[in-house]
């Protein structure tokens, strides 16, 4: 039978599993860069978006995120940022949607690895609910008479299935069916990622602190 504090990393691992796993942000990102740019760029952007979610969890591992969070202005700061970013994603999947085959190719050239990495890292970073959802872990996770290498477990479990899930995305779009769906319906992909990022962006300029 399994320890009491071994049912509560469980539990946590199975939260942050749905979490990350759901569409959102972040994964909207990873399959329309895989469909279009590769798996190897792809990869670099779900490397970024790990990054920036260990960023977060570290802090809150801290108590850092805790003053952070009772700062309103600084999380005004953080949904604004995130909210703008979103909506410049959002302006670059249109612009690509509008594009002629051959202008997507010119004037919306391939962004680079570095370049998408650090896309993933601000997607996480710019996300004020990335800061209360570890939060959220971290309380559900740490019990007071839980063993001292919980914190370590929750952390490292978390990164395992970040890594899992966001390459898993860049693996499975980046394949060949994928390119030749994404080449075939180009114009409807980008427009919908438009959409939804256009839509997440005024979501979260909009909501109340």
């Amino acid at each position: 039978m399994l320890p009491e504090y071994a049912h509560h990393l469980l539990l946590v691992f199975a939260a942050y599993l749905i979490v990350i796993a759901s569409p959102g942000p972040s994964t909207m990102a990873i399959m329309g860069v895989a469909m279009k740019q590769g798996r190897a760029r792809a990869i670099a952007l779900a490397l970024g978006v790990v990054t920036g979610s260990m960023f977060w969890a570290f802090l809150a591992a801290t108590g850092i995120s805790t003053i952070l969070t009772a700062d309103a202005g600084a999380l005004l700061v953080i949904k604004i940022a995130g909210g703008l970013y979103l909506l410049y994603l959002a302006w670059k999947s249109a612009r690509a949607a509008l594009a002629s085959d051959a202008a997507q190719m010119k004037v919306i050239p391939f962004a680079s690895k570095a370049t998408l990495y650090r896309r993933g890292v601000l997607l996480h970073l710019s996300n004020p609910k990335a800061v209360l959802g570890w939060l959220a872990i971290m309380s559900l996770g740490l019990q007071p008479d839980g063993p001292p290498y919980t914190l370590h477990a929750i952390i490292a479990g978390c990164a395992v299935l970040g890594l899992m899930v966001n390459v898993g995305y860049a693996l499975v779009f980046s394949t060949a069916v994928m390119g030749r769906a994404y080449q075939k319906s180009r114009r409807w992909i980008e427009g919908a990622l438009a959409a939804f990022f256009g839509y997440a962006g005024f979501r979260l300029l909009l909501l109340k602190p």
